[in-house]
């Protein structure tokens, strides 16, 4: 499933709790899920399993737990087929374990060895690179080369600013 493109379509689709991480995932939490979801009777109640994605999230400095998708099965159970998780960059130091983990060979190269040099570095498919300051400038520049004709082909931009996780820049 494409969630921006549920995002713009049809976005009374998208269910969001929100969990307080000092409280964790609670039964009404569970309740608001299935009910949007369309499951009713035991499928409803809350199990350890369920709170899972939520611990995850608390104890991996996780910025994204995601399941998807999510099936019933013949029998009527609720089972996640496939998921990811997203390790806040600036929090590994306490993340040993997880980092340990790390598959470089599904990583793009470019993207790799640009952090190592402590740069931000998006692989695109286009035909102009650009090499800016600031997530705004790469994405102002991007817009620029696009509005006369152009594709950029990667983005970088310096670490004069400490990167932040989550703050690559994106095309238009």
């Amino acid at each position: 499933m494409d969630i921006e493109e549920v995002a713009a379509k049809t976005p009374e689709k998208i269910i969001r709790v929100e969990i307080h991480p000092a409280v964790g995932l609670q039964g009404s939490h569970c309740r608001v899920l299935a009910y949007g979801l369309g499951l009713k009777g035991r499928r409803c109640r809350v199990r350890d399993d369920r709170a899972r994605p939520v611990q995850a999230l608390l104890e991996c400095d996780a910025s994204l737990v995601e399941i998807n998708p999510l099936i019933v099965t013949g029998d009527g159970h609720v089972l996640a087929l496939d998921g990811k998780i997203g390790i806040e960059e600036n929090a590994l130091f306490r993340q040993k374990d997880l980092v340990a983990w790390r598959d470089i060979s599904q990583e793009d190269e470019m993207e790799r060895i640009a952090g190592e040099a402590d740069l931000n570095y998006v692989s695109l498919d286009g035909d102009i690179a650009c090499m800016v300051n600031g997530a705004g400038l790469a994405m102002a520049t991007m817009d620029l080369i696009k509005l006369h004709g152009g594709s950029p082909r990667t983005s970088s931009t310096s670490a004069a600013v400490p990167r932040a996780s989550g703050s690559r820049p994106r095309s238009s």
